[in-house]
């Protein structure tokens, strides 16, 4: 049983100003420090829960290398913390469902146009209506693709190339996709009958919660020379699209959650949280997670290229032109709730790891072999989205972040309310009319989805991104103003 802190603020060590630590030395069985990257104001929002207690538990586990980190929007998570980082020597180490979370590959991708902000502020009512009309989103929601089981099990394995090759998307896409949108250690043989029955009608759909489609406008730009190569200049239009592998990967977590509880025990796995789940990475157990979790990232890609194909259809019919004239090409799609075997140095010797990113974004440098080629000057396209009604940041990865967090910066604002919180602290009042008034349209299945998205939910987008890029972990690039929403 581990030790509950509440004095955080006695415990926690200053390493830098966006820099702390928690040290092994406070608790026994910690086999790393924790190390978490925030500022003094973000941490007083962090010290209100027990995120920190679970970056202490990762700590624990077999095999850990480095440190067990956390991004400046680090909030209270299944297991591991939103916001937590923590690679695994792949001999020695585990792996484990509560490092990757229930919405495994929920990510962020973003397309740019040549459209001008001007021209979409004319007809946004109507864009914004049919982008909600044609892309399905909300609890539950059904899709316009419909796959038997032979499809299914393309999906899962091919990934965004099973998309691109049945007409969902174009040739490039793949290449601006993280991994080419498709983890080669994909086997759909196992997964449940109950996650591939959940996977065959939601292709397509956006989903609920925290996920979105939003219609944006560039109003400023950092890094010239970045935006410049990744197709970005202010006052153009772009759409950043926000959801992951929706109930079969919700599926795919939840029967590996009870398969690995037994496997702990098998392998005498001592867990500080029994949340913390996991078996050897070589084991059949964790290989086996593994393939599952890969398919479920990959039918995840397949979703969002999907969208992403009924968006570029809306532009076409709202301006009445092809979407290559409408230049409606994709920047990047990167992965926040994933594990992934990796080289990286690790006390001054190349070793392969697995990364466990959970509500984290991978932030290559330039030069990494892994950036697709055409980014590779100046590294992999960073998106970290802000809350509703508030700005998203385009990001870039760097050189610190390869050396201190496996290449690794944070994935969005983190939540500050609990969702019922958020809904009482909201009542009496309409979210959509206090967005309308900064002139934001915004669209939503249910009106308690606005109140749980209330942009007060969320901690500060600025303070987050000044966080990471005061502590290198990536490199400010362009921000990305919301012009329209689109919510479950």
């Amino acid at each position: 049983m581990t030790v509950q802190y509440t004095n955080w603020s006695e415990i926690i060590e200053p390493i830098t100003a966006y820099k702390w630590r928690l040290a092994k030395r406070l608790q026994a069985g910690m086999l790393v420090d924790g190390v978490i990257y925030a500022s003094e104001r973000l941490l007083a929002d962090v010290f209100r829960d027990q995120a920190l207690q679970q970056v202490m538990n990762v700590a624990h586990l077999p095999g850990i290398v480095g440190n067990a980190l956390a991004m400046p929007d680090i909030h209270w998570g299944y297991g591991f913390p939103i916001g937590g980082v923590a690679a695994f020597d792949v001999e020695q180490g585990v792996i484990s469902p509560g490092g990757v979370g229930y919405d495994i590959n929920c990510g962020v991708r973003l397309l740019r146009t040549e459209v001008e902000a001007k021209d979409v502020k004319k007809r946004l009512t109507e864009l914004v209506t049919m982008l909600y009309q044609n892309v399905p989103a909300g609890v539950g929601s059904e899709g316009r693709i419909r796959l038997n089981h032979k499809e299914l099990k393309q999906v899962l394995e091919q990934g965004s190339h099973w998309a691109v090759y049945h007409g969902y998307g174009w040739k490039e896409d793949l290449d601006r996709t993280e991994d080419c949108g498709q983890m080669q250690e994909a086997d759909s043989s196992v997964l449940s009958p109950r996650a591939l029955e959940r996977g065959t009608t939601q292709l397509g759909t956006l989903g609920s919660g925290n996920h979105f489609l939003e219609v944006q406008e560039v109003d400023e730009i950092y890094a010239p020379e970045e935006a410049r190569v990744f197709g970005l200049k202010k006052g153009q239009v772009t759409v950043m699209i926000h959801c992951g592998s929706r109930g079969l990967g919700y599926q795919v977590c939840d029967d590996f959650l009870k398969v690995l509880h037994t496997a702990s025990y098998k392998y005498g796995i001592r867990l500080p949280d029994k949340q913390l789940v996991c078996a050897p990475i070589q084991s059949p157990d964790g290989q086996d997670y593994l393939r599952a979790m890969a398919g479920a990232a990959n039918y995840a890609w397949v979703n969002r290229q999907c969208i992403m194909h009924w968006v570029r259809e809306v532009f076409e019919r709202v301006f009445s032109q092809s979407a290559e004239r409408l230049g409606m090409h994709l920047v990047y799609d990167v992965a926040h709730n994933i594990a992934k075997l990796e080289t990286h140095e690790v006390n001054g010797k190349t070793k392969k790891v697995c990364v466990h990113r959970k509500g984290a974004t991978r932030a290559f440098a330039p030069g990494h072999p892994e950036v697709t080629e055409q980014y590779r000057s100046v590294g992999q396209p960073v998106f970290i989205p802000g809350s509703m009604g508030t700005a998203s940041y385009v990001c870039v990865g760097t050189g610190k972040a390869m050396q201190e967090t496996f290449g690794s910066t944070a994935h969005g604002a983190g939540r500050v309310l609990s969702r019922q919180a958020a809904i009482r602290q909201t009542r009496g009042r309409s979210i959509a009319q206090e967005l309308e008034a900064q002139g934001i349209q915004v669209m939503a299945g249910k009106r308690g989805t606005l109140a749980e998205e209330a942009p007060e939910a969320y901690k500060s987008i600025d303070q987050v991104i000044e966080a990471v890029q005061q502590a290198g972990l990536s490199k400010k690039v362009a921000r990305l103003k919301p012009l329209g929403v689109v919510k479950g």
